[in-house]
Order: C-alpha cells, then sequence, then structure tokens
C-alpha cells in the first residue's frame, strides 16, 4: 500500500459521499472511477460496499431527533410513528428479498462500467420524462403515504440493483410517480437508505469478511471516513437544491456522464 492509493480511497469516499443521496447513482460513480484510476482496494468489492455506511451513518447523525423521536413514538404507540416505521419496512422488504436471492448475478454480471454508462444514460432520460409528468401531489409526509404506495416505491428501489440507476433516484422517481411531493420524496428515499444500506454492508461484510487484511482496512476506513464527512455537508444542500430545482440538472448530469463513459470506453 502506498500514499497514492491512500489519497485515491480518501477521493473514492468523498464521492461517494458526495452522490449516495443524489440520483446520479454513487455505485455507478464507483465502479466507473475505480475502473479509470486502477485503483487496488480489498478484494470482492469491500471496499465500496463499507464506505457506502460512512455515508448511512451520516444520514442517522443528521436526522438523528427524528429517529429518536419516531422511537419513542413506537414506545408510546403513537399513529404517525408506527406508519413511518410500517412504509419504511414495506419499502425496504422488496430489496431484501430480491438482493439476497440475485446477490451473485448482480456482483457477477451486472458491475460493468459499460453497464453502468448505459444505466447513467437511460435513468436521465427517465427522470427529464418523469418531471414533465408529474401530477400535483397527494403526500407531503412519510406518515401520509399509503401502505400500498410505500411498497411500490420498495419495487422501484429494486430496479436500482443495476448499477448506475441510482438507488436514490429510483426511490425518489418512484415516490414522485404515486403522489409525493419532491422534498417528503427526497426525504423518504434518504430514511429507506438506512435499513436497505445497512442490510446490504452487512451481507456484503459476511460474503467478504475473510478476504480483509490489515493493509485493506485502512485503505477502508480512510474512504469511509470521506465518506461520512461528506455526506454530512452533502445532504441538507441536497434537500434544499431539489426543492427549488427539481430533478433536471441531476438528469443532464447523468446524461453527459454516460455519453463520455461510453465514448471513452469505445476508445480503448
Amino acid at each position: 500500500m502506498d500514499l497514492v492509493t491512500l489519497l485515491q480511497a480518501a477521493f473514492l469516499g468523498l464521492v461517494e459521499g458526495l452522490t449516495e443521496f443524489l440520483p446520479v447513482s454513487s455505485t455507478g460513480h464507483l465502479i466507473l472511477l475505480v475502473d479509470l484510476l486502477g485503483f487496488r482496494g480489498p478484494p470482492g468489492k469491500l471496499f465500496e460496499i463499507v464506505i457506502q455506511l460512512g455515508a448511512i451513518l451520516a444520514v442517522c447523525w443528521l436526522y438523528r431527533a427524528k429517529i429518536a423521536t419516531v422511537l419513542q413514538g413506537l414506545l408510546a404507540r403513537e399513529p404517525g410513528a408506527w406508519r413511518f416505521t410500517t412504509n419504511l419496512l414495506l419499502a425496504f422488504l422488496p430489496a431484501m428479498v430480491i438482493g439476497v436471492l440475485a446477490y451473485k448475478t448482480i456482483k457477477e454480471v451486472l458491475f460493468s462500467p459499460w453497464v453502468v454508462s448505459i444505466s447513467l444514460i437511460l435513468g436521465g432520460i427517465a427522470i427529464l420524462v418523469i418531471e414533465r409528468l408529474l401530477a400535483s401531489a397527494r403526500y407531503h409526509r412519510t406518515e401520509d403515504i399509503p401502505a400500498p404506495r410505500a411498497l411500490g416505491i420498495g419495487l422501484f428501489q429494486c430496479i436500482a440493483m443495476i448499477p448506475g440507476v441510482s438507488r436514490s433516484g429510483a426511490t425518489i422517481m418512484g415516490a414522485l410517480l404515486v403522489g409525493v411531493d419532491r422534498r417528503a420524496a427526497a426525504e423518504f428515499s434518504f430514511f429507506l437508505a438506512i435499513p436497505t444500506m445497512l442490510a446490504a454492508t452487512a451481507y456484503d461484510l459476511y460474503k467478504n469478511w475473510a478476504t480483509l487484511q490489515a493493509d485493506g482496512a485502512l485503505i477502508i476506513a480512510v474512504g469511509f471516513a470521506a465518506a461520512f464527512i461528506t455526506a454530512l455537508i452533502v445532504v441538507r444542500a441536497a434537500i434544499d437544491f431539489i426543492t427549488r430545482h427539481g430533478f433536471t440538472p441531476f438528469a443532464i448530469y447523468r446524461i453527459v456522464v454516460g455519453l463520455a463513459m461510453l465514448a471513452i470506453l469505445a476508445s480503448r
């Protein structure tokens, strides 16, 4: 391990924290950048997996008051807290089931720069279309979303198992299509990331723990810290930006990056 590898790990962690909660696909960015940089992290994609945990813990910290309120509400049997929790669990369920069943195929077949580039472009086009088809929002809080629609958002999240689609992008667009407003859709996506990414990280660690070595642990720690700090800064700003400007800027960015990467890959 050398200084260059640690600097690359810090840069990739920064990118993870910046992109995890935006509809641009953090996994897609990591796959593309690892390929372009020639980054040599721990085997089994363990680095990419664990630094996502840094970004998720940043959300837990930022929304700690809301999480505490919900937990207190559950203990006090408050209906709003139970509806909030039920909606998150319903939205989480499809990804948990399909993720376990399709884990090996996803890792072996779909983690490719070509797949990511095409997914970025198609996802950008989908965002542009959805933004123009939106009707008036009917739901403005996670607690207000009917249970069947929460489950539907969870099914949209499963599309993001294709690298480059974007977990946050799929859940936010799914929420918009079922009548959730932009701000609530983004916040629902952030909260849904907590059980989804914690479960995915725990499962991947279980699968790849034997491959972790001392040098690899340091590389992961550097990326983890960079992702955590960056996500702390990005999440609040992302909510405000989305509320004011919508998702069209992200769609254009996705298309531009996807086309650029296709050009680079084709020129090799």
